[in-house]
């Protein structure tokens, strides 16, 4: 067991410096590409937080974290409400904020358990502690999926628009956020109309996040 906890927060320590080179879903994703026929491909560019819009961070927080800047790495009303939606039978939603979606992107497999789930805690608790806030909003923006074979802001502005991650407006970096709950189905230009209404309410919301401050 110490073996574990030593490797952990090693390894915490080291990304806190260190880009993340890949995470273990663009492995999966790979795999899966190759095994239905498909060319494997993964498009991703680290970028440092400077070089990232503010407009995607505060997408991003009014799409999937409201409360990014106050938490400790958990929203407990949220993933309340969400159980309460669940347990209703109502569409499956999830409570998970930008830290805990960070943990589980860079340090764990997909899927869901008890065992995952108590993993993900434990490293929320870590890269809390350890990176702060502006660190794991950086590795967040660097690693998650934003398209087919799409990792990250930079992959992401050249792939939907045709531009780079600095330069990405508002209704741009609204149009990605709108897409994070299901990148490979949903895209975030020429989209569709449920897609343009969750874009027009993440607009909405963005004007209420205010200057974005670590």
């Amino acid at each position: 067991m110490m073996w574990f906890f030593a490797l952990s927060i090693l390894s915490v320590l080291v990304f806190k410096w260190v880009p993340v080179p890949f995470t273990p879903l663009m492995i999966t994703r790979a795999i899966e590409q190759k095994m239905d026929g498909k060319e494997m491909t993964c498009s991703h560019e680290w970028m440092p937080l400077e070089s990232i819009s503010p407009n995607l961070q505060k997408a991003v927080i009014a799409s999937e974290d409201g409360t990014f800047l106050k938490h400790y790495g958990f929203d407990f009303s949220a993933m309340y409400k969400a159980f309460k939606n669940n347990t209703k039978g109502k569409k499956l939603k999830g409570g998970s904020t930008i830290s805990q979606q960070t943990a589980k992107n860079i340090f764990l497999w997909q899927g869901r358990s008890y065992v995952r789930k108590i993993l993900e805690a434990y490293f929320t608790a870590l890269i809390e502690i350890i990176w702060g806030k502006e660190r794991i909003m950086e590795v967040y923006l660097n690693s998650i999926e934003m398209g087919e074979g799409v990792y990250g802001a930079e992959a992401a502005a050249q792939y939907w628009y045709h531009t780079d991650a600095a330069h990405l407006t508002k209704n741009q970096a609204a149009g990605i956020a709108a897409i994070l709950p299901n990148p490979r189905k949903y895209k975030a230009s020429n989209s569709s109309s449920y897609i343009e209404r969750r874009k027009g309410k993440i607009l909405r919301i963005m004007k209420h996040v205010g200057n974005i401050e670590y």
